[in-house]
């Protein structure tokens, strides 16, 4: 298990953590602002209208990613907007869209999670180790944009040799191609790379599925019912802090 030169990272539970009244909080304000910036323009919805919009955008971008796809950040918030009136889209000028995607990304920043404790110390090992680092994310409701932001904000996107996001690549995890697509821009085999993250089908699944190694950070997600060999990560860790050691004994350095 020697011979890791690279190591990849997840982002949410991973490198910043987060929960479900964050992520309620950030639904909020994209609401209101929806709300806001097309009752500025003349069509007043109701809130619950607008909520229910979300809800249905929400599930038509899960389907999607089912099939290891993405769409880009704009088109989810124009399925949004065209959720609470069919051909909205095309009614709004260009300054009322521009406003709803505003409020849609920058609710990231009203209630942002907060990056892990040790992020910056584990980036920081990697490295200093001569590893060579990516990132790998499925985007949700938020786009790559803000999180490169947000991390710049957090003096870590520095430490990144390559960034994938679902949104900006149009294709998600767990499918073999934006891990394969990150590898190809990190130089990198995936005998050589390890994956780091919390999600079982999503990373440790997707990772073991193209050769890569791969480290679970247990606690937030469970093995998926049913599944095999595909679902055994090589090293398992109750948290990012431990994940330098186990790095080291993968790529041989003492």
């Amino acid at each position: 298990m020697a011979g890791i030169t690279t190591v990849t990272f997840d982002l949410w539970q991973t490198l910043l953590l987060d929960n479900s009244t964050l992520g309620r909080a950030r639904t909020g304000v994209r609401l209101e602002g929806a709300q806001a910036a097309l009752r500025e323009f003349g069509e007043d919805y109701d809130l619950e209208h607008i909520r229910g919009a979300y809800r249905a955008c929400f599930r038509h971008c899960r389907r999607i990613r089912e099939d290891n796809l993405d769409i880009s950040f704009r088109e989810q918030v124009e399925l949004f907007i065209n959720n609470i009136s069919s051909g909205l889209v095309e009614r709004l000028p260009e300054d009322v869209t521009a406003e709803i995607l505003r409020a849609y990304s920058d609710s990231f920043f009203v209630y942002p999670p907060q990056p892990h404790r040790d992020a910056r110390r584990v980036l920081g090992w990697a490295k200093d180790a001569g590893l060579r680092i990516g990132l790998i994310s499925n985007t949700g409701m938020t786009p790559g944009t803000a999180f490169r932001r947000f991390l710049e904000q957090h003096d870590l996107l520095g430490y990144f040799d390559a960034l994938t996001f679902s949104d900006e690549v149009g294709l998600a995890k767990p499918g073999a191609e934006i891990f394969l697509m990150t590898l190809e821009e990190l130089g990198a085999a995936p005998g050589e790379t390890a994956h780091v993250g919390d999600h079982v089908a999503n990373d440790v699944v997707g990772a073991n599925l193209v050769g890569m190694r791969t480290v679970w950070i247990e606690g937030f997600y469970g093995r998926p019912e049913g599944a095999g060999e595909e679902a055994d990560p090589d090293v398992t860790v109750s948290h990012l802090g431990r994940v330098p050691e186990v790095l080291g004994e993968l790529a041989g350095i003492s």
